[in-house]
């Protein structure tokens, strides 16, 4: 599974505050192995609000929801002021019914940061210690165990966000040093106390979006990345298959002019100036709608891309729990920030988005092996004996097919919980894992675009490709070769994977 490598680990620290936090923000900190440290106004903001919260307590007779009260359908059950913070890990406790394999420890992380930021703001009520301690973990590469199956998406990502904080009060699992040990025994091997969680601690931690986001930023931070490639895979296969270059030219853009479209064509005709197989007198007249409508698709996910992170941006840039502590407005209000449904649509989105760049990959393989437009059937050069690149299209399909699965809406569905109380329930944590499903398989049909059109570009020669493409092919051959007989395929495959994950970014922006 796809990670973020950490090729320059740095002892940069970044500070904790309320100034806007970029998903290209959170993949540096992550992949450059950053610090986190509260900044002095976050500090502030998180006593302030915690002082306000206990005074209220203290003063108001009134029943709080998820501080004095019970939770969920329970919300009428009014709790002894010397029960709240057994409530409150009680409440941990019981929502940590989480099955299904572990969340990887890179989205786990993400997770760490962004429930931080969100806790940072001062309207969650949570004590700085319990803040402090998430930061530990984070600093400290404590990565608790969080599996990917329970959240609805409802009252935040409920079931996840019980793992990731059960550590905190020497609970659950964490993978720490390479070994997955209990919480009990992080506590001795670090020498810390458990926390002891205060009123609402405990549903300001569970209450969120924390787990739905972490798997939409690692998404969107992995989408760009494949658009990118997209584009010079995309451009490799026209001159391997002998495409026209007119479908984009400019002009054709400005009179449909969305944006992603025209960035697209313009991105193609940079990426093939100067190639010799474009510059040949072409014998067809058109070409098939997977080379000649590139910049329509290619263009619509990038649009897509541009607005779901949009959303997502606003989304981790928020406070996401519940109930709200306001204390500038003196007001404690139980509301539904916690609510997936913002972001569970845009997620379903790009899983749609996504799953299509993969579908017109598949398609441009197809025509490569199809042995024609001067191209050898399954692109090797005595097929009969030699199978070639035959089966490397099937691949491609079945993750296509499965793509197209994996798209269909989880926002679509809604299965009450909690006596009814939470009747409609987003299912973005639904989404959110089905989006990440949707990206790695993208990212295999592109691989496997790559693997066919380097070795239909080879057919081409004494013709060379742009400057541009050539570099691209030059840097491919090192590590995947020209097949000239029938060889175990599945490595090929696999370094062409590692191959887009590894070429350096400056080609690619």
């Amino acid at each position: 599974m796809q990670s973020y490598s950490k090729t320059t680990i740095t002892m940069t620290t970044h500070f904790i505050t309320s100034e806007h936090l970029t998903i290209e923000r959170i993949g540096e900190i992550i992949r450059n192995g950053e610090k986190l440290e509260l900044s002095e106004e976050s500090r502030l903001r998180i006593r302030r609000c915690r002082q306000y919260l206990d005074k209220k307590i203290a003063t108001n007779g009134a029943p709080v929801y998820g501080v004095t009260t019970g939770f969920g359908s329970l919300c009428n059950v009014s709790i002894g002021k010397d029960q709240l913070s057994q409530l409150q890990v009680n409440l941990i406790k019981s929502h940590a019914c989480g099955v299904g394999e572990r969340v990887q420890n890179d989205i786990v992380k993400i997770m760490l940061l962004l429930k931080i930021q969100s806790l940072s703001y001062g309207y969650s009520g949570c004590k700085l210690d319990t803040v402090q301690r998430l930061i530990h973990f984070f600093n400290n590469d404590v990565y608790p165990v969080v599996y990917r199956q329970g959240s609805l998406g409802a009252s935040g990502d409920l079931v996840p966000l019980a793992h990731l904080c059960l550590p905190l009060i020497g609970l659950g699992q964490v993978e720490y040093q390479g070994k997955v040990i209990s919480g009990e025994e992080l506590c001795r091997k670090k020498r810390w106390k458990p926390i002891e969680l205060a009123s609402k601690e405990g549903l300001a931690l569970l209450n969120g979006t924390q787990n739905m986001s972490a798997f939409a930023v690692w998404s969107l931070l992995e989408a760009q990345r494949l658009s990118n490639w997209s584009d010079c895979i995309a451009a490799m296969s026209i001159d391997a298959y002998d495409g026209r270059i007119e479908p984009f030219i400019d002009a054709v853009h400005q009179v449909r002019p969305h944006q992603g479209q025209i960035e697209t064509a313009r991105t193609i005709r940079q990426l093939l100036e100067g190639s010799q197989i474009l510059a040949n007198i072409k014998a067809h007249v058109q070409d098939p709608y997977s080379f000649r409508c590139v910049p329509q698709v290619h263009g619509a996910v990038k649009d897509t891309l541009r607005y779901v992170k949009s959303v997502i941006d606003i989304e981790i840039n928020s406070a996401t729990d519940n109930p709200i502590v306001l204390p500038d407005d003196d007001l404690i209000i139980s509301a539904g920030n916690f609510h997936g449904e913002p972001i569970a649509l845009p997620i379903d989105f790009l899983s749609i988005a996504m799953s299509e760049l993969a579908d017109i990959s598949e398609r441009r393989i197809y025509r490569l092996v199809s042995g024609t437009r001067g191209l050898p059937s399954f692109l090797v050069a005595n097929p009969g004996v030699n199978s070639g690149f035959m089966i490397t299209q099937y691949t491609a399909a079945s993750c296509v097919s499965l793509n197209k699965s994996l798209a269909m809406p989880s926002s679509v569905d809604s299965i009450p919980s909690c006596q009814d109380q939470e009747d409609l329930v987003s299912m973005g944590a639904n989404a959110a894992i089905k989006l990440q499903k949707v990206i790695l398989n993208t990212e295999r049909v592109l691989a496997i675009e790559l693997f066919n059109a380097a070795q239909a570009l080879d057919f081409r020669l004494p013709l060379h490709s742009s400057p541009a493409i050539c570099k691209i092919h030059q840097e491919f051959r090192k590590v995947v070769p020209f097949i000239l007989n029938d060889e175990l395929m599945y490595p090929h495959i696999d370094q062409a994977i590692r191959f887009l994950r590894t070429w350096p970014k400056r080609f690619l922006t």
